[in-house]
């Protein structure tokens, strides 16, 4: 600026306190990654069960990043569920009091979560700066070690049970004299083989369902949302009377049960039937006798009766559109388009005869080796825990990562504790080595376990469930290194 024809500069004073300026206005934006004199929306939420969110997550709405996680607490009072504070940008907003929240997982297995929000509806009111969402509208995924906790012994055990089951109903060759009242096409097949049988049959099942489909939308437009309305109040009626529900199952199970247990007398009460027939003659000649008055109903029906050809020629433009509907141009139609998939499934259906054999083979291996193998406990001295070493693993890999982080959790490093004690240490010499390496510690080793030995035989072409389960607790201890006192 020139004033006067001469130029103005800044001082040296002014200069550094502009660059002051700027470095303090930098450093406060790359820490606090907030602008000045304002201040971003908050929300909270309440979650039961704590998911491992760490401050940063990344908060998304239909995918696009809105805001991070900027504050986790602890519920406190016993409880695991935590609260979490998140800073929203303005392209989040509004966000309303039934909105949704849930914790979701970005890679497979446990893997870095986000925070994924669902606005809500537009019907609802929006919430303010600083309130907070209920843990009813939040949810986290079950972790590994939920669903573990989950299958008690008993429950594991029926689902073994289970899977068994279903491998030898599925493949299992029937007993002598099991099949022999069922079709003689499939007498001695399995039963996937039976139901592979079956598929021959599917084409006129099919047709015969898209009559029955299509009988069940009724003569009229409405009729089947009728039906189905009349069907609600019976039910809604039905739900309203539980108790006597209840009685009646509990009356009709008593009187089949009665009746199971009487089944030979049941069985002579119509072995004398034939008898019962003859001595019902004088009550049928009482019945001839009611004749007449049953003469005299049926002539009060006779108008009725009259106008049943109107009923009938009413009824024609309904005979019409089902003789449409069921011409060789609809239904052939339907099943030309229905036999592509009908074979497809066929090819399907004779897959699976040889996946479940593998299946079966599989189930019995973990039935019969891997859990029991899971579920001993193995004996080390005094490092016993007690507990089933498959939960001495996940305890495991929980520790190693413990260990491997530092107080704060944002990163790794490794620890080297030196000391010294009265027991010297001496270790082998590997090829390679100019000798062995000498130390001392402050305990006398203990031996290692198993002890180093050859590995134990390798069957591939022997099944797994025909091999014994590994005792664990036979494996031998190696010798400990000798100390000094």
């Amino acid at each position: 600026m020139r004033r006067g024809g001469k130029q103005h500069r800044l001082t040296t004073f002014q200069a550094g306190l502009i660059a002051v300026l700027v470095i303090v206005l930098g450093a406060y934006l790359g820490f606090t990654k907030d602008i000045p004199f304002t201040k971003p929306f908050q929300v909270q939420a309440v979650f039961e069960n704590a998911p491992p969110i760490q401050r940063g997550m990344a908060v998304r709405i239909a995918g696009v990043d809105v805001g991070k996680v900027s504050k986790i607490e602890a519920l406190g009072d016993g409880s695991s569920g935590v609260k979490v504070t998140m800073k929203l940008e303005d392209e989040a907003l509004p966000i309303h009091k039934d909105a949704t929240i849930k914790a979701r997982e970005r890679i497979f297995l446990e893997g870095n979560m986000f925070m994924d929000i669902k606005p809500g509806s537009p019907s609802a009111d929006t919430i303010e700066d600083g309130d907070t969402i209920p843990a009813s509208q939040t949810a986290a995924p079950v972790q590994f070690d939920q669903v573990l906790g989950t299958l008690k012994t008993n429950t594991r055990k029926d689902l073994q049970d289970l899977l068994v089951g279903f491998g030898q109903s599925l493949n299992g060759e029937p007993q002598p004299g099991e099949d022999d009242d069922q079709d003689p096409d499939v007498k001695g097949e399995t039963a996937g083989q039976a139901l592979n049988d079956s598929l021959d049959y599917a084409p006129d099942a099919l047709r015969g369902t898209a009559i029955v489909n299509q009988a069940t939308l009724g003569l009229e437009e409405n009729d089947l949302s009728k039906l189905i309305k009349g069907q609600q109040r019976i039910f809604r009626a039905l739900a309203s009377r539980e108790v006597q529900l209840k009685d009646l199952i509990t009356n009709f199970n008593t009187t089949m049960a009665a009746l199971a247990s009487e089944q030979g007398n049941l069985r002579q009460t119509i072995h004398e039937l034939p008898e019962v027939l003859e001595a019902a003659q004088p009550a049928l000649d009482n019945l001839n006798a009611a004749f007449p008055s049953t003469r005299a109903w049926a002539l009060e029906m006779i108008p009725g009766v009259e106008e049943t050809p109107a009923t009938i020629n009413a009824a024609f433009p309904w005979l019409a559109q089902a003789r449409a509907l069921m011409s060789p141009s609809e239904l052939q139609g339907l099943v030309d388009d229905l036999q592509p998939a009908v074979a497809d499934f066929s090819e399907f259906v004779d897959g699976q005869v040889k996946l479940f054999p593998v299946v079966d083979a599989f189930n019995r291996c973990q039935y019969d080796v891997v859990l029991p193998s899971g579920e001993q406990v193995i004996q080390d001295g005094s490092l016993t825990t007690g507990i089933q070493n498959y939960k001495e693993f996940f305890q495991s890999i929980a520790g190693i990562v413990g260990a491997g982080q530092n107080f704060t959790g944002n990163g790794y490093y490794t620890r080297f504790q030196p000391g010294g004690g009265s027991f010297p240490v001496r270790t082998g010499t590997a090829k390679g080595d100019t000798g062995p390496r000498y130390g001392n510690a402050t305990v006398g080793g203990g031996g290692t376990r198993p002890a180093k030995g050859p590995k134990p035989p390798y069957k591939p072409n022997v099944k797994c469930h025909t091999q014994s389960a590994p005792n664990l607790n036979s494996a031998a201890t190696g010798a400990a290194w000798a100390g000094s006192g």
